[in-house]
Parts: C-alpha cells; sequence; structure tokens
C-alpha cells in the first residue's frame, strides 16, 4: 500500500470533488483494513480506464449489464497493489483490446464512488464504495473489439460529443465523465 499511498499522495487534484476524494482516500489507507480485496465490504480499491482515440475525439464504453448504461472499463484490484496491471487486464477481459498504451504512467483522475445493492452472480451484494483510480490509455478506434456477455452487452467507440446521450446514470455523467472530458481538453 504505500506505494499506491505515494501515488494518491503525489496526485493533483483537478477539482474538489477529486480533492475531497483524495483526502478521503489517504485517511482510509492510513486507517481502514483490506481495501485491495473485497474482504473489505464497505470500501475496496477499484481501477478504471479513460480510454480515447489518438485525437481525442472517442472514448470506448461498455454498456454495463448490472448499471444498464455505458461505462468506462475498469474493475476490482482484488489483493494486486499494481493498479496499472489490473486495468491493463481489464481493459483485455472486457473489450478484447490488446494493444492499448498508457498516455501518462501517472493517475489521471481519483473518484469515490457509490455502488447502490445489485445481484451479482446470484447473490446479493450489499451497497458499498469503490475507492477509484482512473487511468488515461490511448488506443486506435479501428482495432477489433468483443463484449464480455457476463459483464456487458455492447462494447463501442462513443464520440465525445454524443457520450451524454448514451450514459444513463445522470450523477456519474455529470460529476465523473464531464470531468474527464474536460480534463482531456487541458492534457
Amino acid at each position: 500500500m504505500e506505494e499506491i499511498r505515494a501515488a494518491i499522495e503525489k496526485y493533483q487534484p483537478f477539482n474538489e470533488q477529486e480533492e475531497r476524494d483524495k483526502s478521503e482516500m489517504l485517511w482510509q489507507i492510513d486507517h481502514v483494513k483490506d481495501l485491495l480485496t473485497r474482504k473489505n465490504r464497505n470500501a475496496h480499491f477499484t481501477v478504471s480506464a479513460w480510454i480515447v482515440s489518438p485525437d481525442r475525439k472517442q472514448v470506448l464504453m461498455a454498456y454495463h449489464n448490472i448499471y444498464q448504461s455505458f461505462a468506462w472499463l475498469g474493475g476490482h484490484a482484488d489483493g494486486d497493489a499494481d493498479f496499472k496491471h489490473v486495468i491493463s487486464k481489464e481493459i483485455q477481459e472486457e473489450s478484447g483490446l490488446t494493444d492499448f498504451k498508457f498516455v501518462s504512467d501517472d493517475i489521471f483522475s481519483l473518484e469515490i464512488l457509490t455502488v447502490d445493492g445489485h445481484i451479482k452472480r446470484g447473490s446479493y451484494v450489499s451497497s458499498h464504495l469503490h475507492l477509484n483510480v482512473t487511468y488515461l490509455i490511448e488506443a486506435d478506434p479501428e482495432l477489433p473489439i468483443r463484449i464480455k456477455p457476463d459483464e456487458n452487452s455492447a462494447i463501442a467507440w462513443i464520440p465525445v460529443d454524443e457520450l451524454k446521450n448514451k450514459v444513463n446514470e445522470v450523477w456519474f455523467y455529470n460529476w465523473i465523465y464531464q470531468k474527464l472530458i474536460d480534463k482531456i481538453k487541458q492534457f
């Protein structure tokens, strides 16, 4: 956890949401156990990818079966403290995309996300928090992609200016995806 803490400590927040979430993540790291595994049922680390085309005009999104909305790719750390490894694995599993690059080794975004209770693989998962670290990834929209039927029912490159019409989670679009769109303009 020392490397994760150092990376989060180094991160420069983009806005008030990130400033507050960074502070809370650091507190969680310093005071709570098992943040890298789902053994901590209240809060645990996840990693997401904001995957953009080289011209930054499209973003790769999956239609998430649980949330019934287009969403970024990502997943749980599940004990792996190498977050770049975690997100690389998740991108390949969720989209079939194998040729992509990290625009930077540094964290691109931080957010603490609420997860409502839901059914996953036949069992109820209680509401909890995802302490999420996001990386900026670039890939070619012409490369082959595929769905992962147990998690998503579509995967598509969506023009950034059409994203609002594809995301059914209003809070998520307004607070997370719009922030990422704005950050790309400055990157």
